[in-house]
């Protein structure tokens, strides 16, 4: 606590004044007067070294592609105190100005500011044109680049055929978006693979700076090959889009006496359908278990319709060959074969027939 106050008397006097001093020319006493508590000064040695650690603990990380999933993360990245640099094609200056983020237009000015981290929030389609034209030799040599693609093996190939080769490469795949992630990450899958890190405790801190975002945010940290996410991602993801996508063709509506299971449908509709039919596209394209998994659809599909056909065809048959129906029916195929004249008369429970 720093204390400023004027004490009740002066500090030192010479004797002659305390003796022979006129009353006027001795100031009256004042009281003790705090002006300023736990005031923090500029030369204050704590604050200082505690900004110095924030910035030293901080990333600059450049954004490729600041629509809406870039912005998504942007905000939580800025929260965790690490510097944001963003581009894209469009021009998104405002919206980065308005979460603390600096917009460049030109990717060459971006690499200038010399990232630690590139993370790279491109569509899937786009991916490939965008590393084909990065100037790469404008950054350091140890960047570390990072994806958040939903599909995995793909831009894992793209980075080794890309990069230069004393880049780091870290694939990863937030299982979440602006939708399903709006109110809390905590729970949340997040996969990733360290497909390339170099040696040295700075670069493989700085890869663990930046999975610790997502650890702090309380999501369920996955290590995983791409291969093996792909795999995994074309029987839930892919298939979670495809039957959301279906059900909004089908045009699924809600109802005053809807069911808890319906409400799940009307969901995931809704969660599928603010995703883009290019990122849809890109899961199908992009993942080369996606066709095996939309034939599988199609065979189950088929069998669902051929267990419903064939038990409906026995019912029929069962109505037809029995009972009173079995009679009706028959009677009414003796009446269609009655012409020219011959009626059918009936003689101990049987037909004949004569001539009029």
């Amino acid at each position: 606590m720093l204390l400023h106050f004027s004490p009740t008397k002066p500090l030192f006097s010479p004797p002659s004044l305390r003796r022979n001093s006129p009353a006027f020319l001795v100031s009256p006493p004042r009281p003790l007067c705090i002006r300023a508590i736990d005031a923090a000064q500029v030369f204050d040695y704590e604050t200082r070294l505690k900004s110095e650690y924030h910035r030293s603990s901080a990333l600059k990380i450049a954004v490729l592609g600041f629509g809406n999933f870039g912005q998504f993360l942007s905000k939580t990245l800025i929260r965790h105190g690490h510097d944001l640099i963003t581009h894209s094609r469009s021009d998104y200056s405002d919206a980065a100005s308005s979460i603390g983020a600096r917009f460049f237009h030109n990717p060459h000015d971006l690499c200038e500011q010399h990232p630690d981290v590139v993370l790279l929030c491109t569509s899937i389609l786009s991916t490939e044109s965008v590393l084909r034209s990065f100037p790469f030799q404008r950054l350091r040599r140890s960047t570390l680049f990072v994806d958040v693609l939903s599909v995995k093996e793909f831009p894992k190939t793209l980075f080794l055929k890309y990069l230069p080769k004393e880049f780091d490469i870290l694939c990863t795949h937030p299982m979440f978006g602006p939708e399903s992630g709006k109110h809390s990450w905590s729970g949340l899958p997040f996969v990733y693979d360290k497909v390339r890190i170099g040696e040295g405790p700075c670069r493989s801190g700085r890869c663990e700076k930046f999975l610790r975002v997502f650890e702090n945010e309380g999501c369920r940290m996955v290590e995983m090959s791409c291969e093996e996410h792909d795999k995994h991602a074309a029987g839930s993801q892919f298939v979670t889009h495809t039957m959301g996508r279906v059900l909004e063709k089908f045009g699924v509506e809600s109802s005053p006496i809807d069911t808890k299971g319906y409400e799940t449908l009307l969901d995931l509709v809704e969660n599928t359908s603010s995703d883009s039919f290019e990122l849809y596209y890109g899961l199908f394209m992009y993942n080369q278990n996606a066709l095996e998994q939309l034939e599988r659809l199609d065979m189950a599909f088929e069998s669902i319709k051929k267990d419903l056909f064939g038990r409906l065809h026995q019912v029929y048959r069962r109505q037809m060959f029995s009972g009173e129906v079995v009679h009706s029916v028959k009677k009414k195929t003796e009446q269609k074969l009655l012409t020219n004249g011959v009626v059918a008369l009936p003689i101990n429970g049987s037909s004949s027939s004569s001539p009029s």
